[in-house]
């Protein structure tokens, strides 16, 4: 009996992970913002750029809720307490 590859596997080779999403969006704007691409082409490339969008959001989703996860789990005797990040603490660390 054939096993099917986990999810995440199948998932990845159908669309590019978050960097590589975050990095065509970038040239899709730079595209854009030049103002010469004709408008069929501009249509399509907003499509794709929504596509993009829609897609990094849901991995910046997935991750913020990992951590939040995790944060939950060391062992605050079951209590959830999520920090938020602060500039000056990273400040601090780094003297």
């Amino acid at each position: 009996m054939k096993t099917k590859p986990p999810k995440t596997e199948s998932a990845s080779a159908e669309s590019p992970d978050f960097e590589q999403a975050l990095s065509e969006l970038e040239t899709l704007v730079q595209k854009l913002e030049t103002g010469d691409v004709p408008l069929e082409d501009a249509l399509k490339t907003f499509e794709r750029g929504v596509a993009l969008t829609r897609q990094c959001q849901t991995a910046l989703r997935t991750a913020q809720q990992k951590v939040e996860i995790l944060l939950a789990n060391s062992g605050n005797n079951g209590e959830e307490e999520v920090a938020p990040f602060d500039d000056e603490d990273a400040d601090d660390a780094g003297r």
